[in-house]
């Protein structure tokens, strides 16, 4: 399938990115407009850019519609303070129901019951629920365009970051499983931050991995092995020496009788458990004994 955005209309477009660009975090803003009046309102177009300054960036997009701006958008413009929020999972349903469009003025705190309390150094105020709460100075605002669809950048300079307790690991860090936070995809779907779904890989900058272009053949023509099986092992700093291999057989001379086919299941295993050295160990066996 080939989408040209040229001549694609801006409704299929968006279905698509919603779609495809996911999860994305959700960012639950609240602003003022000049009067004081007070908003509430999800964004999926939203992350962190920086941590020196501190920056995270929303975007209140122009209604695909009928090209008409957010609340949102309008208050920053009229008072450039806002409070950003993430959203766990005990709070998502009040999030979404704080997505509906309410008339100008009314306030999505007392619609969707979140408590509303005074934020310490900007004026529109904080979600109580939020384990997370950024309090922000908007530096921008960069439009993308003046049709629907087009989004508006919204630059914000972290002033204050509020951490729930709870959801802090021994050592004071905020702990994914705890803050439980909650993802948007396309449609009506979101995803939640389980145990079963997550899934750590060492990130390669305390050492350099040796790259899957320095394995050996018949590991990297492998039928067996994946390329995220060939990238575990490719980000060792150097393969075991000959002797190590050696030793590793006198201790599981079982080895000897398998296969290549099973040998690069029994690695593919190994990896998948995260026994990396055992993996390596394993397949240069029976580059040893076959030459």
């Amino acid at each position: 399938m080939k989408i040209n955005t040229k001549t694609a209309t801006t409704a299929q477009i968006h279905q698509y990115l919603l779609s495809a660009v996911a999860p994305r975090p959700i960012a639950l803003v609240s602003t003022i407009d000049k009067e004081g009046n007070v908003n509430l309102s999800p964004f999926s177009f939203f992350n962190v850019f920086s941590a020196n300054p501190p920056i995270a960036i929303f975007s209140p997009a122009r209604r695909v519609r009928d090209n008409t701006t957010k609340h949102t958008l309008e208050n920053v413009l009229e008072h450039p303070e806002c409070v950003i929020h993430l959203v766990s999972y005990d709070m998502v349903e009040q999030m979404s129901l704080s997505s509906t469009e309410y008339d100008k003025g009314i306030n999505e705190f007392t619609k969707s019951g979140f408590t509303q309390i005074t934020s310490d150094s900007v004026k529109p105020p904080r979600v109580l629920e939020a384990p997370v709460a950024f309090e922000c100075n908007v530096l921008e605002i960069k439009p993308l365009g003046d049709q629907g669809g087009a989004g508006n950048l919204v630059i914000c300079e972290i002033l204050q970051i509020h951490i729930e307790d709870s959801i802090l690991d021994v050592d004071g860090k905020i702990d994914t499983l705890k803050i439980d936070l909650v993802s948007r995809y396309g449609g009506n779907w979101y995803g939640r931050t389980l145990s079963e779904a997550l899934f750590e890989i060492p990130k390669p900058i305390h050492s350099t991995g040796i790259g899957i272009d320095q394995l050996p053949e018949h590991i990297k023509n492998s039928s067996i092995l994946t390329g995220n099986n060939l990238a575990r092992l490719a980000n060792v700093e150097k393969l075991p020496s000959e002797e190590e291999v050696n030793n590793f057989l006198i201790n599981h001379p079982d080895l000897k009788a398998k296969n290549r086919i099973k040998i690069h299941k029994l690695a593919k295993e190994l990896i998948e458990k995260n026994e990396i050295e055992q993996a390596l160990y394993t397949l240069l066996i029976k580059l040893n004994i076959n030459g």
